[in-house]
């Protein structure tokens, strides 16, 4: 294996950075969970693989660099002992997709992660976000991600103009609204979760065609919202 010399040091750390993920088409994976699942999938997306273990066999080139190094590379607590920089997905949605999950202002990237993954499990069609939702590509969220961030396309539209071009029913998660489990519901229309503290905002709440919420049982004041997620698309599929 050939060392990871200082200049792609360098090129690893400036892909931390949004802007430059974004202008080079590249972003980091890390954890040997999914950086294994991308060897054995999705090889071809690799541009560089680098490890701190020496005994380490791969079929793909790969760099040695110490553990220090590779810590100091991390973007997350735990550091794990492969590291990978992938080309972005690029995934065709259908063209008549009609399950769709549209999240406004979503800041978690642990949330986003789960969402994504979720989303995945109930193979939905696409995922919007809109401008200001965190980035797919943040670490903490291709580690939630487990993966799907290959499976399901994701697309960063004015969320409101994408709506109001749409000819799917809009359905919004409200604390206030009709009872997900007392109502007739298909796989089909555009399901959105709002922003972590916020909720879904009063501009993209005049276009809900639908507010619908999950009835309270107990005493927690609110559901996380990729937990709302889950079990709403829990409900729309539960009947097909």
């Amino acid at each position: 294996m050939e060392s990871l010399s200082k200049n792609k040091i360098k090129w690893i750390r400036s892909l931390q950075k949004k802007k430059n993920r974004d202008a080079e088409g590249l972003f980091i994976i890390e954890g040997e969970k999914m950086v294994l699942e991308l060897i054995d999938l999705w090889p071809e997306y690799i541009e560089l693989l680098c490890t701190s273990d020496a005994n380490f066999k791969c079929s793909l080139d790969c760099h040695i660099t110490d553990e220090r190094t590779l810590k100091e590379l991390s973007l997350l607590q735990n550091t794990n002992r492969l590291l990978a920089i992938a080309r972005k997905p690029k995934l065709s949605s259908k063209t008549n997709a009609e399950f769709i999950v549209a999240l406004d202002n979503i800041q978690d990237p642990g949330n986003m992660g789960t969402i994504l993954r979720t989303c995945d499990w109930y193979n939905v069609d696409k995922i919007i976000c809109s401008k200001n939702t965190v980035d797919i590509f943040n670490a903490k969220v291709i580690q939630s991600s487990m993966g799907s961030i290959y499976r399901i396309p994701v697309e960063y539209r004015d969320l409101g103009t994408f709506l109001q071009t749409s000819d799917l029913p809009i359905f919004g998660a409200f604390l206030e609204g009709e009872n997900i489990y007392k109502e007739d519901l298909i796989r089909k229309g555009i399901i959105v979760m709002g922003n972590e503290g916020k909720g879904i905002s009063s501009e993209i709440e005049k276009l809900i065609t639908k507010a619908i919420h999950i009835p309270r049982f107990g005493g927690a004041e609110s559901l996380n919202v990729s937990i709302a997620t889950g079990i709403i698309l829990s409900e729309f599929c539960r009947n097909n």
